[in-house]
Parts: structure tokens; sequence; C-alpha cells
């Protein structure tokens, strides 16, 4: 069975950070590209495949989690 799709407010809460890191991670690719859909400005993820890909990923490539970003950077 196909895993649902969440909202960007979901994963951010789930990983414990805001909704503006989150999208700082989809921009600098720290979310993989196959762990979302976009349709027009609307992101829905694979919950458990954001977390598999940011637990698998190197200490030193994984996102600091209380990371703030100026509005030039929201997708």
């Amino acid at each position: 069975m196909m895993d649902k799709f969440v909202p960007i407010e979901t994963v951010a809460e789930q990983l414990g950070v805001s909704i503006s890191t989150t999208r700082h991670w989809i921009k600098k690719k720290a979310i993989p590209e196959n762990t979302y859909i976009k349709v027009d400005t609307t992101y829905r993820f694979n919950l458990p495949a954001v977390i598999e890909a940011l637990t698998n990923r190197p200490e030193h490539e994984t996102p600091p989690k209380n990371a703030s970003f100026d509005d030039d950077e929201f997708i």
C-alpha cells in the first residue's frame, strides 16, 4: 500500500523544525526530490521516506535543526 503524503507543516512538526527550515532543506536538496511531490507551489511529502533520507545522511551532511533563514531564502 502506498504511504500517505502529508503537507510541509506535518513534516516540520514531526522533525521538530520550522517550516522555513524545512523549505531551506528542500532548496539545498537535504530532503531528496524522490521523497515529495510538488504541484504548482504545493508540496506533499512521503514522511517515512523523508525521515529515512535524513537519518541515513552522513553526520557532516545532516542539516542543522536550529537553523534560521531569511525570507528571501524561502521556496
